[in-house]
């Protein structure tokens, strides 16, 4: 069965559709052939054609991809991927987090998932389809198999045909590590907000979630991994010395191992509060609701939507002075986001605390280019630059 991603106000989807080939020209292009050059008609053609776009991954715990695709214009087609969809040809197939597949911790099948990727890259390209890479991450998080990700990086990296980072900084780590894309088109389009994504809390956040009601309370939110640090907060946390500050950890641990190692180091400080499970949609705003403050104390990170989900409830966020976070806080000013440059300690969660309770606005401010309609307009340049562009 196709799925459409695209929410579009009109009843038409790809599911039920049957564009013109993107090589057919329109009539009444035609009849402008005697007075147009031909790079100009051949524009208009790229421009009144529809546009067939395949999105792989669409996650649907993770609501970016699904923001991203849907109310596209209405001449863009979003399919969800499936390999039942490669019957189709598509003018772009756009990816993100295909690093994913090395998390697999077979590495048999990870080897097999590897392979199939890079196999059905090259049948969408051969039928003249463009692959459009968003930079959301420049390694394996996990790094479970040093050997299959060296030799996968470069293969997949031959076959992109454009790019869009979600930060300046981060397409200057791209193009450090991966040269060979510096000549293809790219583009800087920052990862949106979530704002009335989730539905209103209307009762005591701090009450349901058994807080005091005067606490000062850290926030860690988001699935727990090893790369996310999240053992050093509880040992930083348990040196601070405020006993109204409370330390909260929501969110579903990778392995039953990080969940049990987690909940013993938080064993003896009534002030930690583990919620060790994936928070449904209804339950997440009391989590922010409920925090002063959240801290994010990952080990390496490039891009992340923790942080701007913790923005977009008002909330001001801590954050390690790596990747694109410096660009975070240049966009939304000091006010909401604060950086560390060592290890985490107690006394950066102290000074952290203090910061996060000085006057500021009750709504943190959105810049105008981390809204969907700006983001989602954004990438469709981008993909007619791309198609627009000679195969390599």
């Amino acid at each position: 069965m196709r799925r459409s991603i695209s929410t579009r106000t009109d009843t038409t989807t790809s599911s039920n559709t049957n564009p013109l080939p993107t090589h057919c020209i329109p009539f009444p292009l035609i009849s402008m052939s005697a007075t147009l050059p031909l790079p100009e008609l051949e524009t208009l053609a790229l421009q009144a054609a529809p546009l067939r776009v395949l999105a792989w991954p669409i996650d649907p715990r993770n609501p970016y991809t699904a923001l991203l695709y849907e109310q596209m214009e209405p001449r863009a087609f979003v399919d969800e991927f499936s390999p039942f969809m490669l019957m189709h040809r598509y003018d772009v197939w756009h990816v993100h987090w295909p690093e994913s597949l090395l998390n697999i911790r077979n590495p048999a099948l990870a080897a097999f998932k590897l392979s199939t990727f890079l196999a059905m890259i090259d049948l969408v390209r051969l039928r003249g389809g463009r692959i459009v890479w968003t930079v959301h991450n420049l390694r394996a998080h996990d790094a479970l198999h040093p050997r299959l990700e060296a030799g996968f990086w470069p293969r997949f990296i031959a076959r992109v045909d454009g790019l869009i980072s979600l930060s300046a900084t981060g397409l200057r780590m791209v193009w450090e590590r991966f040269p060979g894309l510096r000549p293809l088109p790219a583009a800087i389009i920052p990862h949106g907000h979530y704002r009335d994504l989730y539905p209103c809390c209307a009762i005591d956040a701090k009450a349901e979630l058994g807080i005091p009601a005067d606490a000062r309370v850290i926030l860690f939110f988001g699935g727990l991994r090893a790369y996310k640090n999240v053992h050093a907060l509880v040992r930083a946390f348990r040196n601070v010395r405020d006993a109204n500050a409370f330390l909260l950890i929501a969110g579903s641990p990778a392995d039953a191992a990080l969940g049990e190692s987690l909940a013993k180091q938080a064993t003896g400080d009534h002030r930690v509060r583990l919620a060790l499970q994936f928070i449904e949609r209804d339950r997440v705003e009391s989590f922010f609701a409920a925090a002063d403050l959240v801290v994010l104390p990952y080990r390496h990170i490039l891009n992340s939507g923790s942080a701007l989900l913790a923005l977009s409830f008002n909330r001001p966020v801590l954050v390690p002075d790596l990747g694109s976070m410096g660009d975070l806080k240049a966009d939304f000013g000091a006010d909401w986001v604060n950086t560390f440059a060592s290890d985490l300690d107690a006394s950066e969660l102290e000074r952290a605390l203090d910061w996060a309770s000085c006057p500021r606005a009750s709504i943190c401010p959105m810049p105008e280019r981390y809204e969907w309609n700006s983001i989602r307009s954004e990438t469709l340049k981008l993909y007619k630059r791309v198609i627009a562009t000679q195969h390599r």
